[in-house]
């Protein structure tokens, strides 16, 4: 009897230890996969940062664009006034 008990705390353990084992291989490769994922998500969000920051000039410009057209606009018609004149 006391050889069955010594036996099955003995399996009992093995299993337990190869349950550990396992888990701790699964996490880590969790983590590594979690680890690269997130350096890709922190990469893409470091592009499309740039890109609104780059969007953001262009939509601050514009507006100075369009007055820089209207004046030049007038210019070309006042000139154009000077000259048919």
């Amino acid at each position: 009897m006391t050889e069955t008990i010594l036996v099955a705390l003995i399996t009992g353990g093995l299993s337990l230890l190869g349950v550990i084992i396992t888990s701790n291989k699964t996490t880590r490769d969790v983590e590594v996969k979690l680890d690269k994922q997130q350096a890709v998500t922190e990469t893409r969000l470091e592009e499309l940062t740039r890109e609104v920051r780059e969007h953001n000039n262009f939509a601050r410009r514009v507006p100075v664009l369009e007055e820089q057209i209207k004046v030049v606009n007038h210019r070309i018609a006042d000139l154009e006034h000077n000259t048919n004149n």
